[in-house]
């Protein structure tokens, strides 16, 4: 599911810095932000759809001054990510979560402009609340779509017995005054035709309330930086159904923003052999790298291939004591040494806002790099007090 690097790409980490900074550190190249920018901005000029950065996929917020300048704000999973988004982006906040406490509710409405309900129970209980605030806080329903091509159940928001998204049966009969938006989220990682066969689900399903809505909020997982990713076909879809009903649309890409962008830097700490030559590096697959053992996924790496493919293979471990801590088997051309810098590709969405201090081992810093200016800059290290503080 996650897309390979092609040569061009593998052109934005040039070696020089890759060795240059600390390890493990996360990399991230302004470059590629960018060049991921004039892609979404191209599709905002020419559907007028709202793109939301979502938070949950990509949060690291010294890059929001150059991401604000292409899109409209950010959509949050709760009031903690509203407050960042309010507080860092400075543009307008969504805020869609599954369920929201009485004390949720309160913070996110100081920093939210659209209020999402998961349930008309949730709706019910809070929209007088939230209509009667100090803030103007448009409201907004998550429908379930009825249509999901996603093959991993995990990351599968309409499954069968999902927890997420109204479902036709309980909108009928409701009054739905004061509800100013539907909000659906189905996509992962895939390209505009499956947004195409979802929308055709999602219009026979709630078409005859999309007309008195103020907007339509098509959620993330369009991959729309991919190279292969069909952009004519987005945009004509979007037109068309804003022809159609004669609503705002918005998409809330997260992965599309920072796709490519981002690399791990690790390093070989030692060598070891059991029945395979394995290498263990001073990252994790458990703690840094969750999704690599959840999805699970192989990341690439700059340099090797399959395992066989090139002349030595190995597993690559990570430094934490689960046993499972494997990150995947690789081949390189030369042998691996202690020292070896080994640079995992696609590391900035998802993958910086899942790690975890577990075993205390070594966080990955936090770095930057501008090409245009040839400038790497170290945005934050992380070490004992980090770890201490979350576990008081």
């Amino acid at each position: 599911m996650r897309y390979n690097f092609h040569n061009k790409e593998l052109r934005d980490f040039p070696k020089a810095i890759t060795d240059k900074v600390e390890s493990p550190c996360f990399l991230v190249n302004e470059g590629v932000l960018r060049r991921n920018m004039r892609v979404l901005s191209y599709v905002k000029k020419q559907t007028g759809a709202k793109i939301l950065l979502a938070l949950k996929a990509f949060g690291m917020h010294s890059t929001f001054p150059l991401i604000s300048k292409y899109l409209d704000g950010v959509c949050a999973s709760g009031p903690i990510e509203a407050r960042l988004g309010y507080e860092k982006f400075g543009k307008e906040v969504y805020t869609a979560a599954p369920a929201y406490s009485d004390k949720d509710i309160e913070e996110a409405m100081e920093y939210s402009d659209a209020i999402i309900f998961n349930s008309v129970s949730q709706w019910k209980r809070y929209r007088n609340k939230v209509a009667g605030g100090k803030r103007k806080i448009s409201i907004g329903l998550r429908v379930n779509p009825g249509h999901s091509e996603v093959e991993t159940d995990l990351y599968n928001p309409s499954l069968s017995g999902s927890r997420l998204g109204i479902l036709p049966g309980d909108l009928e009969g409701e009054d739905l005054k004061g509800v100013e938006g539907i909000h659906f989220h189905t996509l992962c990682e895939q390209n505009a035709d499956v947004l195409v066969r979802v929308l055709k689900s999602f219009e026979k399903l709630y078409g005859k309330y999309l007309r008195s809505m103020k907007w339509v909020d098509f959620g993330g997982g369009h991959h729309i930086t991919r190279p292969d990713y069909d952009v004519g076909l987005l945009v004509k879809t979007l037109n068309d159904f804003k022809k159609r009903y004669k609503v705002q649309i918005c998409l809330e890409p997260g992965e599309a923003v920072a796709l490519n962008s981002g690399v791990l830097v690790s390093t070989v700490l030692d060598i070891v052999h059991n029945k395979n030559d394995i290498a263990i590096l001073d990252t994790s697959a458990e703690a840094h790298m969750p999704d690599v053992l959840a999805m699970p996924y192989r990341p690439n790496i700059i340099g090797a291939g399959k395992p066989g493919e090139l002349k030595h293979t190995y597993r690559l471990g990570g430094l934490t004591c689960l046993a499972g801590d494997m990150v995947g088997d690789y081949s390189f051309k030369n042998k691996l040494n202690v020292g070896d810098r080994l640079v995992f590709l696609d590391m900035a969405h998802y993958t910086m806002v899942k790690t975890t201090m577990f075993n205390g081992v070594k966080h990955p810093s936090i770095a930057l790099y501008d090409p245009e200016k040839k400038k790497l800059k170290i945005i934050k290290r992380f070490g004992y007090q980090d770890y201490m503080e979350r576990l008081s």
